[in-house]
């Protein structure tokens, strides 16, 4: 495996100044906040934030909630578990397992003037993997082939490890179970789930995502991007978790390369009247790289997430680049590619890349 460092709590590089640690007085696991949750931090609009996040795999029930004998069946020694990963397995945490998700969710932190009306850009700066290693399963009869998947009786997780080859860190696992790693793949690593808190006293399920973000999985989402959120609530109380390592568009078997990252994020507000002018009425997410604008679509039915895409893209063409609905079609029919971000959180999403260099001129 890799020879990266074991990053513990508190432990190796913490680029800012502003740290927010993975233990139980940060987290929520299996649900996102709401209205009523008290941030674990406040902070000015333009701020960057560490946070360390934990992968569910490895902690939770059917895997025998005890991350030390989990790992260890595949040859990790007991100094690189995560020993906040550890202590929440074995915490009395009061979660539902027969109601609630399974993700580790680290916040909310609050950025002070948010108001609902405004967007929350949340940027992308570092991501450091914590372990060298991951985990991808097939679980619980979910993912794009269900009554197919898995085969037989049981539960599927694939270990998964960080190695160096040609002088880069890549992702390798066995071709069979018990193999050679021997099968590579290349590492991107990114938040699946980055939101704002909604409305009201519920706090809602991690699985399925929505206008708030939450779990949308979009593997574009690596350092240098950045994702807008429309606030709902003051101080916007910003969320992350479902780390990856690796994730192809889609995520068909249920889950990706998980594994926990520490990140450093920008938290920036953007006044209700910036953002009606940059980007329109914006109802859902959406995320900006270097080279793409990246809106989204959401449904439980993939159809209708790909209408909602759809007309989510024009009105962005219409809000910043001056384009009629037609005309803004008739590109997104000849130019933009959409992807399937997920078929696998109850509600799929799908993502646009609008290429912002066809609009230099």
């Amino acid at each position: 495996m890799s020879t990266h460092s074991i990053l513990q709590p508190g432990s190796g590089p913490i680029r800012s100044q502003h740290y927010v640690p993975a233990d139980e007085a940060s987290i929520l696991w299996g649900r996102l906040p709401c209205a009523a949750d008290v941030p674990v931090l406040t902070v000015d609009s333009g701020t960057e934030v560490t946070i360390d996040t934990i992968s569910h795999e490895g902690i939770v029930e059917d895997q025998g909630r005890n991350p030390l004998a989990f790992f260890a069946k595949y040859g990790v020694d007991a100094d690189s578990v995560l020993v906040d990963a550890s202590a929440l397995a074995t915490s009395d945490y009061p979660r539902d397992t027969t109601t609630d998700g399974p993700h580790v969710i680290t916040g909310p932190i609050a950025v002070r003037g948010a108001e609902p009306g405004d967007l929350l850009k949340i940027t992308v700066l570092e991501t450091l993997p914590r372990v060298p290693y991951g985990v991808i399963s097939n679980r619980h009869g979910r993912g794009a082939l269900p009554g197919e998947f898995p085969r037989g009786e049981g539960n599927v997780s694939v270990f998964a490890a960080v190695e160096e080859r040609d002088g880069v860190d890549v992702g390798t696992m066995p071709r069979v179970l018990g193999g050679a790693h021997t099968v590579t793949f290349p590492l991107a690593p990114f938040l699946g789930i980055m939101g704002v808190a909604v409305a009201g006293d519920v706090r809602p399920h991690s699985v399925p995502p929505g206008a708030h973000g939450g779990n949308i999985d979009i593997n574009l989402l690596t350092v240098g991007a950045s994702l807008y959120l429309p606030v709902q609530v003051p101080g916007a109380l910003a969320y992350v978790g479902d780390p990856h390592f690796a994730q192809g568009d889609g995520e068909v078997a249920l889950t990706a390369m998980e594994a926990s990252l520490r990140v450093t994020l920008r938290f920036d507000v953007i006044p209700a009247a910036t953002a009606l002018h940059e980007f329109g009425a914006l109802v859902g997410p959406l995320a900006e790289t270097t080279d793409y604008l990246i809106p989204t679509g959401m449904s439980p039915d993939l159809d209708e997430a790909v209408q909602n895409c759809v007309r989510a893209a024009i009105a962005l063409l219409q809000a910043r680049f001056g384009m009629d609905p037609e005309h803004a079609y008739a590109y997104l029919s000849a130019a933009t590619d959409f992807n399937i971000s997920q078929v696998v959180d109850l509600v799929k999403g799908v993502h646009a890349r609008i290429r912002v260099e066809d609009f230099r001129g």
